[in-house]
């Protein structure tokens, strides 16, 4: 069991033979996927306000600095973006803001809403309206909170990190393993396609990673929500001296990810951080949300590479490069999913389309210029596919 707080004990299985299975892992011992994905999005900070204040974070601001869009510049990002030719509004904020933030809650209670999820909500419908599937990552999340959220988003995320107790999370607001896994559970409870993964170098060792991908498995292998695990290596920055893990420990750390996970579930590793050409061969198949039109807010210092930068990565695996949707593709319906690519398991047994909302799934339907291009990407025969086979 791992535990945060009392409240937020999570019954996760690590069998300690398959952590030392997984410990003996190598790159040599998996094998490479046989094409690579991405999405292509539009990156919207909603505010910059969090309750916590991890100490390699540079995205958080203190109260009195942290910003909140309006729903007119949300509007425009989500224009913007589609415009662009994106499929993806990724809404991004630190965890609920507390009552430290005091100027955040003012302006929404000015703009009518009772919460930071509540605007989200609304976010969400922005986007749908303005030709895009929203991808919310809004931190740790009740189920009663994803019953609402999932409504208007095409799928949802939270990083675990790790399952250790690190002094990256010190202070008296820390995240603790616990309260993650209890969203990552929450969110398979709720039947809402998820991403999540380990962040590399924050202070955690080998049998922590190995501890948690073979968390996340398990939670996974209950629910069958979980559609990528991200492996994101720590990077430098004004508020942190983490140094960079090295070629060799990601290689290692990708190559655990493709052993503990179910087939099904995808491994990526962020383009804009990590050396991607050389973790090809470690089983990756996945290069993230990568933006046209702006910045990765979480790591500004990063620039995210351009369709050549991409095409590039995949060349040097000898593989194809596809686009796709942020809802991956076995949770969507039978008429959107390309050949060859069986449904998930419906946490509904009574609706095939269970993982996917009614208003996600007329936002594809639409007979308009976004929802024909929402759908040639779903389909793999867009005219925005980079390369085909």
């Amino acid at each position: 069991m791992f535990a945060g707080a009392d409240e937020y004990d999570v019954d996760v299985t690590v069998d300690e033979r398959a952590v030392e299975r997984l410990l003996s892992v190598r790159p040599a011992d998996v094998d490479a996927a046989d094409r690579l994905t991405f999405a292509r999005n539009v990156f919207i900070p909603l505010t910059t306000a969090c309750r916590y204040t991890c100490t390699y974070c540079t995205y958080y601001d203190v109260p009195g600095e942290a910003s909140l869009l309006s729903p007119e510049e949300v509007r425009e990002q989500c224009r913007v973006g589609a415009d662009a030719g994106c499929t993806e509004a990724l809404f991004t904020f630190g965890d609920d803001p507390d009552e430290r933030y005091t100027a955040i809650h003012e302006t929404l209670t000015e703009w009518g809403f009772d919460s930071v999820h509540e605007y989200l909500y609304r976010a969400c419908e922005i986007a749908l309206e303005e030709g895009l599937l929203p991808h919310s990552n809004p931190g740790d999340l009740t189920e009663a909170q994803f019953a609402d959220l999932r409504e208007v988003n095409a799928s949802m995320g939270v990083m675990l990190e790790t399952t250790a107790d690190v002094d990256a999370h010190s202070g008296g607001r820390r995240k603790t393993p616990g309260q993650r896994l209890n969203t990552i559970r929450a969110a398979g409870r709720q039947g809402v396609p998820f991403t999540t993964g380990i962040l590399v170098g924050i202070g955690e060792g080998w049998r922590d990673r190995a501890e948690s991908l073979l968390a996340i498995r398990d939670l996974h292998e209950r629910h069958g929500h979980v559609q990528e695990v991200i492996v994101q290596n720590v990077v430098p920055n004004e508020r942190s001296d983490f140094p960079k893990p090295d070629r060799d420990t990601m290689r290692r750390v990708v190559a655990m990810a493709r052993a503990a996970l179910p087939p099904e579930v995808s491994v990526q590793v962020p383009p804009n951080l990590s050396p991607a050409a050389e973790l090809v061969d470690c089983g990756i198949d996945d290069l993230g949300g990568v933006s046209p039109v702006t910045d990765d807010y979480i790591n500004p210092a990063y620039e995210w590479p351009d369709l050549r930068g991409l095409e590039a990565v995949a060349d040097a695996g000898g593989v194809p490069l596809r686009e796709r949707l942020p809802t991956y593709a076995r949770y969507l319906p039978d008429d959107l999913r390309p050949a060859g690519v069986g449904p998930a398991p419906s946490p509904d047994p009574a609706d095939r389309e269970a993982w996917i909302p009614a208003a996600v799934r007329e936002r594809i339907a639409a007979d308009d210029v976004h929802g024909r291009r929402l759908r040639a990407v779903a389909r793999g025969d867009g005219p925005l596919a980079v390369r085909s086979d």
